[in-house]
């Protein structure tokens, strides 16, 4: 492996787009396996992350440079062009730099060096946002904004949706911008196996959440022990909300319907721990639901006689045969767009498109039937999705009368678990955002029985 801070960020931008791999996955790894300084690592992370934040931004300036589609670019060469544009337009790196050293990471491809050079001298010669401003200045409203923030437009629209639902409107250039500030990393203390204040760390929305400090958390002793995790403060609320919405009884049976990769059901397995619960873990990949044993094992070594358990299989099928009204709570964290971690995934904006969004819907839909089907009389039942959408937010939940299911004041419930925080007004449910808590755009609907 190269130690090479731009190679590695090139062949991580290239991974991304070639093999729809994660950037918050593969980044690391090849970060620890490069051995780079911490200088060069920090170069790296910010290159990567950056280019493919703002890549539509980057394709625009490219094509315009390049006087030709970027359909008709090879993928390496793209790749290279992306972190060449990032460092000329959002980073202080001194141009010859930025092009040379760019331009040699395609080796002795002579026609493809030549092509890159010319394109990104180009881009040198006229500041970034001059030349986005004559782009732009024909674009309708929408698409401009779009491409000055580096969304999608059909995302920009979306978020904007929702924000009027909450006379919040305004608010949208200011989440905008979040979504393109690289997030502090999140750490929760497990209940049982940690306590909040054991470090001395600033405190996020969460009251057992944590900012990590700079460096790779994984580095930390609590980190590496298992008793502390890394997770987005909304994903605890999302989980604690179900789990201390009201007193555990010895014996409860909770689910988590859509498990992997396991960071809420290492919480809710520590939470069912303490209060003499039990947990059952769904997923419907088996290679996730390997990350979930990961996640909750700690749980498990800490709390031998209350091991969650982990299945494999699809969670559409709950509700059916020995699983009819079987569990207390139940936790339906919905596969989605996610639209709510665009932050912390950068890659994540351009992966989706709208004809994504009616599938996703119709599935989510199906997981919420089967969820009401399996819990018990008086259960509780928490719907959560990382992302803002209507279509798989406010759509969803109001299907739950029909199931037979009935709101429970979510905001109540999370203002009591996090005193002060914001919450716009959504009804019954909760509406996080990164402009105003800190953490990931998380829905949570807290649902029960309505003959409870």
């Amino acid at each position: 492996m190269t130690a090479n801070p731009r190679q590695l960020a090139r062949d991580v931008v290239l991974d991304v787009a070639r093999d729809d791999a994660y950037a918050n996955l593969l980044l690391p790894k090849r970060i620890r396996e490069a051995h780079l300084s911490a200088a060069d690592a920090g170069f790296a992370t910010e290159l990567a992350y950056g280019t493919l934040r703002w890549q539509g931004q980057h394709d625009a300036l490219i094509a315009d440079a390049a006087g030709r589609p970027i359909t008709e670019i090879d993928p390496e060469t793209l790749a290279t062009l992306r972190i060449g544009s990032h460092q000329l337009a959002h980073m202080r790196v001194p141009s010859h730099a930025a092009v040379h050293e760019t331009v040699a990471l395609l080796g002795r491809h002579k026609g493809r060096a030549g092509f890159a050079n010319a394109v990104l001298r180009r881009l040198s010669e006229v500041p970034a946002d001059e030349r986005l401003a004559r782009i732009a200045a024909d674009l309708p409203a929408d698409e401009r904004l779009a491409l000055e923030t580096g969304h999608p437009t059909w995302v920009l629209r979306a978020l904007r949706r929702t924000l009027e639902r909450e006379g919040a409107a305004d608010e949208l250039p200011e989440l905008l911008a979040a979504d393109n500030d690289p997030p502090a990393v999140q750490l929760v203390a497990l209940p049982g196996l940690a306590r909040p204040d054991e470090l001395a760390l600033e405190a996020t929305a969460s009251p057992i959440g944590r900012i990590a400090p700079a460096g790779d958390p994984a580095r930390l002793p609590q980190v590496a022990g298992g008793s502390w995790r890394v997770q987005d403060a909304g994903s605890q609320l999302a989980a604690l909300a179900l789990t201390r919405a009201r007193p555990v009884a010895a014996g409860e049976r909770w689910l988590d319907v859509c498990a992997g990769p396991g960071g809420k059901a290492a919480l809710m397995a520590a939470e069912a721990a303490i209060g003499g619960a039990q947990l059952e873990a769904n997923e419907v990949a088996p290679h996730r639901a390997k990350l979930v044993r990961q996640a909750v094992r700690a749980v498990g070594e800490r709390f031998p006689d209350a091991r969650a358990r982990v299945v494999t299989g699809d969670g559409r099928r709950y509700g059916e045969g020995d699983t009819e009204a079987a569990f207390d709570r139940i936790l339906l964290d919905a596969p989605c767009t996610g639209l709510g971690a665009l932050r912390r995934r950068p890659e994540a904006r351009w992966r989706k498109e709208p004809s994504d969004v009616p599938a996703l819907a119709t599935l989510q839909a199906e997981l919420l039937a089967a969820s009401a089907r399996a819990l018990k009389p008086g259960g509780l039942l928490a719907y959560v999705t990382c992302s803002p959408h209507l279509a798989e937010t406010r759509a969803i939940v109001d299907r739950a009368a029909a199931l037979g299911l009935e709101p429970v004041d979510t905001g109540a419930v999370v203002a009591e678990l996090s005193p002060g925080i914001a919450l716009g007004e959504t009804g019954a449910a909760v509406q996080l955002w990164p402009h105003r808590n800190g953490t990931d755009a998380m829905f949570i609907q807290l649902l029960t029985t309505a003959d409870r």
